[in-house]
């Protein structure tokens, strides 16, 4: 027994286990618990903070907690963190900070869980920052991560091997077909363990059916099994394509040898015959109607080819992207980036740099050949195959510098009212694209990426509005993170440096500052209002002016707050329309220069905003707002609490009347009378003053006009009412905003 207890002490698991409860302790000495810090606040301000006690190793941060978010700095000795606790109140850019010792924590070994058959384990963050940060610059590490995440020697080797082995048996039952890769098994961006996506192109084979020669054919084989006259039992030009799709899996699951789960997916979007490759758990798409998207893959594949940095770049981006929960839903579909769309906004970011480093479309389309000649599906998708015959770019900037300035770029960008076009290299106003008597119209959202052939196709229509806000604030953060020295020059120390930050995983207090975003939506404006708008740039201003209108509408009239206010500076030039956040922390805390009856009793001040407030439509049409809006805005009562029971119980009312909400635009009308409800169930008291009041400033973003209106939530009493009021007021005032605003036009 004493021999075994020797022997596993000495063990690889033993010792391992001994290493990782001894860094922990080490942690826990060199780190200080800190919390009353406000939400959104960065990393990099904490950083920046602590960094005057000594050297910050590293910040975790989080907000699950009950009471509140809270952060935990690691600091580099025990001796810097007496000096943290040395000092008795720390105050942070006008925060006070409390902040005391980390609790000792009893060390817990938790297993890793088996992993799943069939899933290859990719590179974690843990292991990727140990070999990142032993580069010797940026783009060093750039060139390492590329050389991690593509397809290995024999990985490749399989692939190839298993598609060949697919060409020759389809080839037996359809015959003159072609199975084609596409995707990121073979655009050049492929990552270990990725799907194989392959196309099966039945053209040729639909002429050799057309032309009789089975049938000639069939003497000979008659004696063959019945799958080798499948051609015999189907018309491949009537067939439906899950008719067609349901053949394809009978000869891969009965045919193709070492591949098992094999499934017609008839019913999806694009369907598709699913198997898995059993020895290497490969997991691949056979589908029969998508050479659209084959050559899409041949244009990142030239793209890659003209210029050696687009690989880097684009493998760097993905990761960052997913690692902060922007793309790459290993479930499939939801509302975040496909890895087609970000690749693609890497490629519109460096058709724009100065000068070019990637051609657009149009200019390669003219550099194309009679072979390059390509029409799919009525699109033309012709562009020069040989990138031989494209000029170098004379372009030399660092990989270090494109990607900080890839981040700079989205942080700014106008998603919502532009349209991001590869064709033609630029980003063009949504409005340009209005075509109401088109058939092949591009369906709009919050970031508008049009397919660079299939010119009708939003790559990222997909996107909700959540998602495209959360892309912009993580690109802002990436930009700023870029800026400082700890991502330009390697630590010393042992620190984590350049891109190994971008790709820590996204943490909960990764949040928002107290904002609501009205995003630009088309649909919400009449038919007449988008023809006048047709190729016209101060729609900016239009839709502006129509949200101010919504806002005040629903705070006023549906929730039945108090409020007072004028427009800002910048009133008269539509220059001052265009802002961005930090602006306004700026004048944050300037006043207001109006009256406040703080005293008066509710029904006094809502007689006396008579003459200044607009609740109701015909008053409001006469407005015009531009540059900074700012409200100061009473809340009398808790009209969020319960609401949704109330709304439930009006619908069961006998009085129908109450209710009638069969009309998007009548939901206005049931938020009201739902309002009215809960004010009658408390009595219809009238207070001598109300619960808290806010400001509301409310402002265009983006330095280079941004179509997204941002509405600054600020209380100006400390209450612990305002963070539920606010969280109400995230998902009801955007949704109220865009029904007012289809009422009002």
């Amino acid at each position: 027994r004493d021999r075994c207890l020797e022997s596993h002490l000495k063990g690889k698991k033993h010792q391992k286990l001994m290493s990782v409860r001894a860094t922990r302790k080490l942690q826990e000495e060199n780190s200080v618990f800190v919390s009353g810090f406000r939400k959104g606040t960065p990393e990099l301000e904490l950083s920046d903070y602590f960094q005057t006690f000594g050297t910050v190793a590293s910040i975790i941060m989080d907000k699950d907690k009950v009471s509140g978010i809270y952060a935990i700095i690691q600091m580099d000795s025990t001796e810097e963190v007496k000096r943290v606790l040395s000092v008795s109140q720390h105050c942070m850019n006008g925060q006070k900070l409390r902040v005391k010792a980390r609790e000792k924590k009893d060390f817990k070994y938790v297993p890793k869980k088996k992993q799943a058959p069939g899933k290859k384990q990719l590179i974690n963050f843990e292991e990727l920052s140990q070999i990142l940060c032993g580069a010797a610059d940026v783009d060093e590490q750039l060139q390492q991560l590329l050389q991690l995440f593509q397809f290995s020697d024999s990985e490749r080797s399989l692939r190839e091997l298993l598609m060949s082995l697919m060409q020759e048996v389809f080839s037996e039952f359809f015959p003159g077909c072609k199975i084609l890769p596409f995707g990121s098994s073979v655009n050049t961006f492929d990552v270990r363990g990725c799907d194989m996506d392959l196309f099966l192109d039945l053209e040729n084979t639909k002429t050799f059916q057309a032309t009789g020669v089975q049938g000639a054919e069939s003497d000979i084989q008659s004696d063959t099994r019945s799958e080798d006259s499948i051609l015999s039992d189907i018309d491949l030009e009537t067939s439906t394509p899950a008719e067609i799709l349901e053949l394809v899996a009978t000869v891969l699951q009965k045919c193709v040898p070492g591949v098992h789960k094999v499934q017609a997916v008839t019913t999806a979007r694009l369907p598709v015959v699913k198997f898995i490759h059993k020895e290497s758990g490969l997991q691949g798409d056979i589908s029969i109607n998508n050479r659209l998207a084959v050559r899409n893959t041949k244009f990142l594949q030239l793209c890659s080819s003209v210029d050696q940095r687009v690989r880097p770049l684009v493998y760097a981006v993905r990761h960052w992207a997913k690692q902060k929960q922007l793309a790459g839903n290993p479930f499939g579909g939801g509302p975040l980036l496909n890895n087609y769309a970000v690749t693609l906004l890497v490629v519109f970011f460096l058709q724009n740099r100065t000068p070019a480093i990637l051609p657009t479309v149009n200019h390669l389309k003219e550099l194309a050949e009679g072979e390059d000649h390509c029409i799919i599906d009525g699109w033309d998708c012709t562009f020069l195959n040989d990138p031989s015959k494209v000029d170098a770019s004379e372009n030399s900037e660092s990989l270090c510098v494109l990607l900080a300035d890839f981040f700079k770029l989205y942080a700014q960008f106008d998603f919502a009212g532009t349209v991001i076009s590869l064709r033609e290299g630029k980003a063009r106003p949504v409005t340009e694209f209005i075509k109401p008597d088109s058939h092949r119209h591009l369906k709009f959202g919050p970031i508008n990426i049009q397919d660079p052939f299939e010119l009708s196709h939003n790559v990222a229509g997909n996107i909700n509005e959540r998602s495209g806000q959360r892309f912009k604030r993580q690109s802002d953060e990436a930009f700023k993170y870029c800026r400082s020295l700890q991502f330009q020059r390697k630590s010393n120390k042992g620190k984590m440096w350049g891109i190994v930050r971008l790709f820590q995983p996204l943490s909960s207090a990764d949040c928002s500052p107290n904002v609501l975003t009205i995003p630009f939506k088309l649909s919400a404006l009449s038919e007449q209002t988008r023809k006048s708008l047709h190729g016209s740039l101060d729609f900016r201003e239009v839709w502006f002016d129509k949200v101010c209108h919504a806002v005040l509408y629903v705070m006023e009239s549906v929730l039945k707050c108090s409020c007072f206010g004028q427009s800002g500076e910048g009133d008269d030039t539509a220059g001052g329309a265009d802002r961005s956040l930090d602006a306004v922390d700026e004048k944050e805390d300037e006043g207001f220069e109006e009256e406040i009856c703080s005293g008066s009793k509710r029904p006094c001040e809502a007689e006396e905003l008579a003459g200044t407030s607009a609740p109701k439509k015909p008053r409001l049409g006469g407005l015009r707002y531009q540059g900074e809006v700012r409200w100061h805005c009473s809340v009398w009562n808790k009209v969020w609490v319960g609401r949704r029971k109330m709304r439930r119980q009006l619908y069961r009312s006998p009085n129908k009347a109450d209710a009638e909400t069969s009309d998007n635009p009548g939901i206005l009308d049931l938020e009201e009378k739902v309002t009215d409800a809960m004010l009658r169930q408390e009595g219809n008291e009238v207070k001598p003053s109300p619960l808290f009041e806010v400001q509301l400033v409310v402002f265009l973003v983006g330095g280079n006009g941004d179509t997204r209106t941002v509405i600054r939530v600020t209380p100006l009493q400390q209450t612990a009412l305002f963070p539920e009021f606010f969280h109400f007021l995230q998902l009801f005032v955007p949704k109220m905003t865009e029904k007012y605003i289809e009422r009002l036009d």
